[in-house]
């Protein structure tokens, strides 16, 4: 039923090739919060980052420049940071971005109170002064060589304190940041956001006036909707349907690069998952490359390492090939020579082909006796779910994607396995916990020695291997269907869909 809203609303919308009409965008999932902050997703990220800006970009090539900040400055000895701002932006409720605006979201999203999932971004910063209007001071006790990249993260956005604060809780459904466009409404049950230009944009404005954003968890209700023009731009298209939505005049599908590596999580705090031998029986009895190759039609690769290629500090340290025996093997070591029974979680809409891979490793890992039951819930109750600390937590086995959308492996791996990264105040929803792994991560963030930060990662990630802290997967391609009477969308390897740039034809 949910499924005909869509269409029936995408519909009513009457789009056309005007240039007054808005561009609909057809996302997997619905948005979790709009609170830049308190986001931990990609469809949030994507939605967030037309509203809300960074003071540094990261772009499609992997560079990094200036955006809110004009200039900046770094001392000699890499613990004095000094920013200084564009003047003119304003926020969307006309409230100025001013140096002590800056200071007001570095120190919310790092105050412990708040218990931001991505406070570590920023936490290292131990000081900050406003030194006039439009410059600050950040002070550090020690380097901290991700601080630039974590700049550049969705999360670190700038949004208008007097908002926040008259908002309270609520802010996350009433976002006010600096960004081309202006929120408008989010009507949840739908699963539709609408966005509009924001007049007084201090940058180049964009020339399409509304952009809305819609759910569509089924993949062929998704295709519909761009193959009909109910929708503009549809987000993972299956591999099956590519030469299909190819050959249609009016689309074309991109494939783009991404940073998104996807796994399946084990509770290192739980029987069976707590063996080490579990792990990596499972690791072993699933077939990743008939996974790559059939299901996802070569747009993947099969993992090699905690973190995918193209990310700063990503070295391959192996790979769990395809061994149903020696899978059989570590379940007798470990006591389960008869078989176990496990609950695996898989969310539904959020990655390519995520049910039909929970499918498939199903019927893999029936092979060497074990029995999984495959559970799924909407996006948002399978992040609450998930999110729950250790005691409260009963989760085994589930499948979660990370881009690590810094470019940096201290995001890719500080987030999910330091220890003081629990969920929920951190993201390790694992309950991974090695004091080495711990140690080197700690290394690699003060260091400020590239290639000795790169050999620190590869040592970490090769201990997390052999831990087979996660049942590893692969790492995707993005394949997004586009109607040709759009351009300039941008689908950038953090996995957001950007359309600040776009026209109609």
């Amino acid at each position: 039923m949910k499924t005909l809203r869509y269409l029936c609303l995408a519909a009513g919308l009457g789009l056309g090739t005007a240039w007054a009409q808005p561009l609909i965008i057809a996302q997997g999932t619905d948005a979790v919060t709009l609170d830049a902050n308190d986001a931990t997703d990609s469809p949030s990220a994507t939605v967030i980052s037309h509203i809300s800006e960074t003071l540094f970009k990261l772009e499609p090539d992997g560079s990094i420049v200036p955006w809110l900040v004009e200039s900046y400055e770094v001392s000699e000895d890499a613990r004095t940071w000094t920013l200084t701002l564009h003047d003119g932006i304003t926020f969307h409720d006309g409230e100025p971005l001013d140096a002590e605006a800056v200071k007001y979201n570095i120190e919310r999203l790092t105050d412990p109170d708040n218990a931001f999932a991505f406070a570590f971004l920023l936490a290292p910063i131990s000081e900050i002064t406003v030194i006039d209007e439009l410059t600050l001071e950040l002070s550090l006790d020690e380097p901290f060589a991700p601080l630039l990249a974590h700049f550049t993260h969705s999360s670190t956005a700038m949004q208008s304190p007097a908002a926040i604060e008259a908002a309270g809780e609520d802010f996350g459904d009433n976002p006010v940041g600096t960004g081309p466009y202006r929120f408008v409404s989010w009507d949840r049950g739908e699963g539709v956001i609408t966005l509009e230009a924001y007049e007084d944009y201090w940058n180049e404005g964009p020339e399409i006036t509304e952009v809305r954003f819609i759910t569509a968890a089924e993949s062929t209700s998704r295709m519909a909707l761009v193959e009909t023009g109910e929708a503009h731009v549809a987000v993972r298209v299956p591999p099956q349907d590519v030469e299909r939505l190819d050959a249609n005049p009016n689309i074309t599908v991109e494939n783009t690069s991404s940073v998104r590596t996807i796994y399946m999580y084990f509770n290192a705090l739980r029987e069976p998952t707590n063996d080490v031998r579990v792990r990596q029986a499972i690791n072993y009895a699933v077939d990743k490359e008939e996974i790559t190759e059939f299901l996802l039609g070569g747009a993947a690769r099969v993992s090699d390492a905690p973190i995918s290629p193209g990310v700063f500090g990503y070295t391959p340290v192996g790979e769990y090939e395809y061994n149903p025996e020696r899978a059989r093997e570590l379940l007798a070591e470990a006591g389960f020579e008869n078989g176990l029974d496990i609950t695996m979680y898989s969310p539904s809409g959020r990655y390519l082909q995520d049910i039909q891979i929970a499918e498939a490793i199903q019927n893999q890992l029936a092979e060497v006796g074990i029995n999984a039951t495959i559970e799924t819930l909407e996006w948002a109750a399978y992040l609450e779910l998930t999110n729950r600390p250790p005691e409260e937590n009963d989760v085994l086995f589930a499948m979660l994607g990370w881009g690590t959308v810094t470019g940096d492996a201290d995001y890719g791996l500080y987030a999910l396995f330091h220890t003081d990264q629990w969920v929920p105040t951190g993201s390790n929803r694992a309950f991974y916990s090695n004091e080495e792994v711990d140690s080197l991560l700690d290394r690699a963030r003060t260091s400020t020695d590239p290639a000795e930060r790169e050999a620190l990662y590869a040592e970490a990630m090769q201990i997390i291997w052999d831990d087979a802290a996660w049942l590893f997967l692969h790492s995707e391609s993005q394949l997004t269907a586009i109607r040709d009477e759009v351009e300039g969308i941008i689908v950038h390897p953090t996995e957001r869909v950007l359309a600040y740039n776009a026209r109609f034809r």
